[in-house]
């Protein structure tokens, strides 16, 4: 797998959607290892952008990731106007007016697929689904490698059959949204150690581990199990080179191994993250809109808590190995990560690309 990527070290970055940093990526592609940068929710300018900050800071693959979101609900206004009343105490809270209605509440998959493709990134990893054949062969095209993201055997194996190359198998352990796609992701919160031996049983493709690693022990062990890498997202994010805020990293400092929860209060999609009052207080009323609404409206008064460093009204989003992410700098994180990962057995085999 590090030849299919390029890279020296098999550890990747968690992509963080909404989350990353152009410096923590660069620096773990610099330091032999896979960075990785989310852009949900990042129109084409924004992606340029993006790509920019990145390659200004290093010349070593990366991946970015993409969420297959498919079409926004079609609500009426009296809908959104319901869900926008109820969350008015978060902004009556902070004295910012509620917003009004967009055109739309995220860009396109194919504006910012083109904007992807057009930029040739080394990798290209997906979430909620299979990349659709077209997708597939204009990354082929390009020398791009695929990863896609599976929570179950079954979604592997459909990734596989899709083409990608590498997949990411995500137990429930890990933080951030689950992303499921063949049935609900109550219907699919396997743990981390028994999905990764069932996986490598079942594709041919190499498996990166995610979910609940966030130090030499757990790489050991996915690696013990059959994966060819590790994703680690908990332990990064709690580094000084994170977009995190200092009340985000301060709950995963504090977090206990059973802190978080899954929930689908602050984006409409079950996510894993710390329980804070604003979760509490949007379970406790019903009033939830289906994903993309709820995430762009929280989103509104999220990033005015983030401005002020409210945490109680921020997605702490955090993984259940939170305890074990034991340092701010990045370095630190990659070397105790790379002190896991068993020596590699030389080969004259060319890396598969199927």
């Amino acid at each position: 797998m590090t030849s299919l990527l390029g890279i020296d070290i098999p550890v990747l970055l968690g992509p963080f959607g909404g989350m990353s940093s152009a410096e923590l990526t660069a620096d773990v592609s610099e330091y032999g290892g896979l960075g990785a940068f989310g852009l949900y929710g990042y129109d084409a300018e924004r992606i340029g952008q993006a790509f920019a900050a990145i390659r200004a800071r290093t010349a070593r693959p990366f991946a970015v990731n993409l969420w297959l979101t498919g079409d926004e609900p079609a609500i009426s206004d009296a809908e959104f106007d319901t869900f926008v009343e109820a969350l008015r105490p978060f902004f009556d809270e902070l004295g910012i007016p509620v917003p009004s209605r967009p055109a739309r509440f995220l860009p396109t998959f194919a504006e910012q697929l083109e904007a992807v493709i057009a930029s040739e990134p080394a990798v290209i990893s997906f979430v909620y689904g299979v990349p659709p054949a077209e997708v597939v062969d204009a990354a082929r095209a390009r020398g791009i490698v695929l990863l896609g993201t599976a929570t179950t055997v079954d979604e592997a194996v459909a990734l596989e059959r899709s083409g990608v190359d590498v997949i990411v198998a995500t137990g429930m352990e890990a933080a951030g949204h689950r992303v499921s796609f063949l049935r609900v992701p109550e219907e699919s919160i396997v743990g981390t150690f028994a999905l990764i031996p069932q996986v490598v049983d079942a594709v041919r493709v190499p498996v990166v581990a995610a979910g609940g690693i966030a130090d030499r022990r757990g790489v050991r062990a996915a690696f013990a199990l059959g994966a060819s890498g590790v994703q680690v997202g908990t332990a990064f994010l709690a580094t000084r080179q994170s977009a995190a805020n200092d009340a985000h990293r301060q709950a995963i400092a504090e977090a206990s191994a059973d802190a978080s929860v899954l929930t689908r209060a602050m984006s409409g999609r079950l996510a894993r993250g710390l329980p804070n009052r604003a979760i509490r207080s949007i379970e406790a009323g019903r009033v939830i809109a289906p994903f993309p609404i709820q995430n762009w409206l929280t989103g509104q008064f999220r990033a005015e808590a983030v401005r002020r460093g409210i945490g109680e009204l921020q997605s702490l989003w955090l993984g259940q190995a939170a305890p074990l992410a034991r340092h701010t700098d990045a370095r630190d994180v990659f070397d105790e990560l790379a002190a896991g990962v068993p020596p590699l057995e030389p080969s004259d085999d060319p890396p598969s690309r199927r």
